[in-house]
C-alpha cells in the first residue's frame, strides 16, 4: 500500500496571506484546520467563528454562547490541512503541542466527503447505507451519533434514491399552491353557511361555522402539526432500536438517523416531496373522518403551512446565520446543542414550545 504524504506545513507569513484572502483558519497547537467552508453552518454565524479564528482551538470550541462536546472536536478534524511549520523564536499559547491521541489520520481528505477509513469506520460508504446499518446492531447507537460531514446514499436505485432527497425550495414549490388552493375551497364552502359541527349527532344543538372561522381553524391547524411534529420527533425519531432488530434499525435510520450522522447534507434537511405526500394524505383522511369536510380541510391548510414553515425554519437553523441574541440566534445554538450534545434527546425545532408546556426533557449535563 502506498503511503499518505506528509501532511503540508505553513509558515505564520502563509497564513497572514490566507487570513488576508478571507480564509478562516483555526489553529490547535501546530495543527492548522481551515473552517472557511463551516463558518455558516457554526451556531454562532460567520461574525462568532470570524472573530476567534486563528485563536486557540480551546477558546473557540468551548467559549461562550455554548459549550462543544467530543463530537465537535472530532468534527473538526474534517478540516485539517497542516502544520503550522517550526520557526526560530518562542513559541506562542496557541503552539504548544497537544495530545493528538485518537485523532483522524487520514488528514488528505474532501472536507464534505472524506474517505472511509477501514479500521474505524464501520460502513461502506461507498455502497448504500441504509441496508449496512441493521446489521451494526449495538454498535449503531453509537455509530449514528457521530455526526459526519458528506451525503448519504440510501439506495441501489438512482430512481428511488431521487425521491428520497430534495432541494429545500421545492417544499415551496410545491406545497405553497397546495395550501392556498386549499384555503381558498375552504373560506368559499364554508361562506355558503352550509357547514355545522355536531350535526351528525344533534340537529337542533348543531354549531353553523361560518367564513369568518377560517383563520381560527388555520391557527388551529399549526399548533396541531407542531404538538404531532413534536410528539413523533421525540418517542419516533429518537426511539431506541433494539440492537437485536435489524428492521427497526433500520427504519430508525431512514426516518431520522440518516439526519444525525450526516446533519449538514443539504439533500436531506426537508422532507422529499413523494412520502410527504403519503403523510399528508394520512393525516387529511384522519381529520375529514372526525370532522365536517370543509372544517377538516381548514385544520389541514393550517397543518401543511406549519409543516412548511417548520421545514423551512429547519433548513435556515442548519445554514443560515442570524443575528446573535435574536430568536432564531438562540433557536439555531439550541437545535446545534440537538445534534452534537444532547442527541438522544428529542430536542428538535417544536420541542422549545411544547418541551416547557409538557413531558418535559431534562438532558444531562
Amino acid at each position: 500500500l502506498a503511503m499518505a504524504p506528509p501532511p503540508r506545513t505553513y509558515s505564520r507569513a502563509e497564513l497572514r496571506q490566507r487570513c488576508a484572502q478571507g480564509s478562516c483558519l483555526v489553529l490547535r497547537g501546530r495543527r492548522l484546520y481551515d473552517v472557511t467552508g463551516f463558518v455558516p453552518l457554526h451556531p454562532g454565524g460567520q461574525q462568532l467563528l470570524r472573530q476567534r479564528a486563528g485563536s486557540d482551538v480551546s477558546a473557540a470550541l468551548d467559549g461562550p454562547p455554548h459549550r462543544h462536546s467530543d463530537n465537535a472536536r472530532r468534527w473538526l478534524e474534517q478540516y485539517y490541512v497542516g502544520d503550522l511549520r517550526a520557526e526560530p523564536g518562542p513559541l506562542l499559547e496557541r503552539e504548544r503541542p497537544v495530545d493528538t491521541i485518537n485523532q483522524t489520520t487520514n488528514h488528505w481528505m474532501d472536507p464534505r466527503c472524506k474517505t472511509v477509513d477501514p479500521d474505524k469506520d464501520l460502513v461502506d460508504w461507498h455502497r448504500p447505507l441504509l441496508w449496512q446499518v441493521g446489521q451494526l446492531g449495538e454498535k449503531y447507537d453509537e455509530w449514528v451519533h457521530q455526526p459526519v460531514d458528506r451525503p448519504i446514499r440510501l439506495f441501489h436505485s438512482d430512481i428511488i434514491e431521487s425521491f428520497s432527497k430534495t432541494a429545500w425550495y421545492i417544499v415551496i414549490v410545491v406545497w405553497i399552491p397546495v395550501v392556498l388552493y386549499v384555503s381558498w375551497l375552504c373560506y368559499t364552502s364554508l361562506g355558503q353557511g352550509n357547514t355545522r359541527l355536531f350535526s351528525s349527532l344533534t340537529t337542533e344543538y348543531s354549531i353553523p361555522v361560518h367564513k369568518y372561522c377560517f383563520p381560527f381553524l388555520f391557527i388551529l391547524g399549526m399548533g396541531l402539526w407542531s404538538f404531532v411534529e413534536y410528539v413523533i420527533h421525540r418517542f419516533v425519531f429518537h426511539m431506541n432500536p433494539p440492537a437485536s432488530n435489524y428492521f427497526l434499525i433500520t427504519l430508525h435510520f431512514l426516518l431520522h438517523g440518516q439526519h444525525h450522522k450526516s446533519p449538514f447534507d443539504r439533500s436531506r434537511l426537508v422532507f422529499p416531496p413523494v412520502p410527504a405526500s403519503l403523510v399528508a394524505a394520512f393525516f387529511c383522511c384522519c381529520l375529514l373522518l372526525i370532522l365536517p369536510w370543509a372544517v377538516g380541510l381548514s385544520v389541514f391548510a393550517g397543518g401543511l403551512f406549519g409543516y412548511v414553515t417548520y421545514d423551512m425554519t429547519h433548513y435556515y437553523l442548519h445554514y443560515g446565520s442570524p443575528k446573535k441574541g435574536s430568536y432564531l440566534y438562540g433557536l439555531k445554538t439550541y437545535h446545534v446543542k440537538h445534534h452534537f450534545e444532547h442527541q438522544k434527546l428529542g430536542s428538535g425545532v417544536t420541542t422549545r414550545i411544547w418541551g416547557n408546556v409538557c413531558l418535559p426533557e431534562r438532558p444531562k449535563g
